[in-house]
């Protein structure tokens, strides 16, 4: 149950949603419109460009959202009425992944990632989704990766097919 998954997670993590939960910070969800100018696929855009990583363009995002509104997720974590850290996750089958992460210095002075996840984690599960994919661990990103290890997630090649498309992969090596 919920206070078994907890007590998996690493002290220090499951210290930060503790404070998080004490924050007073306001969680909502709902679909990700299919709208490639929506302000966070527009704000994951920009920030992808500044920290020089390839992530789907905004179109791509919003075509999956059109095509399939219900398979699309986005936890919202809102203080004093503004709009502090979001994610969104992408549901398929019994599984759903980690698409995209925003937070502002105030959500992550709140922890307000940490409240995201666990809250998310629990709706997903609540649905019959049995697996979470976080995404990759980049040695670039060591505080992104402990972030994901430290809620009990294993690290382990995927495998599968990949397929490689070139604007995406500009400056990634294979």
């Amino acid at each position: 149950g919920t206070e078994s998954l907890r007590a998996a997670l690493h002290p220090k993590w499951r210290n930060q949603l503790r404070r998080a939960e004490r924050a007073g910070l306001i969680v909502t969800h709902a679909p990700l419109p299919a709208d490639p100018n929506h302000p966070l696929l527009l704000a994951e855009a920009a920030q992808a460009r500044s920290r020089h990583y390839a992530n789907w363009p905004p179109q791509l995002t919003a075509a999956f959202a059109a095509a399939e509104p219900a398979q699309t997720r986005v936890f919202s974590a809102m203080q004093a009425d503004k709009t502090v850290a979001q994610m969104l996750f992408l549901l398929h089958g019994d599984r759903a992944t980690y698409h995209i992460g925003l937070t502002t210095d105030a959500g992550r002075a709140e922890y307000a990632h940490n409240l995201l996840l666990w809250q998310a984690a629990q709706w997903l599960a609540s649905l019959g989704i049995s697996s979470l994919d976080l995404g990759l661990l980049d040695r670039a990103t060591p505080d992104l990766n402990r972030f994901k290890l430290r809620t009990g997630a294993r690290a382990c090649p995927t495998g599968g097919t990949w397929g490689r498309w070139h604007p995406l992969a500009r400056g990634q090596r294979p």
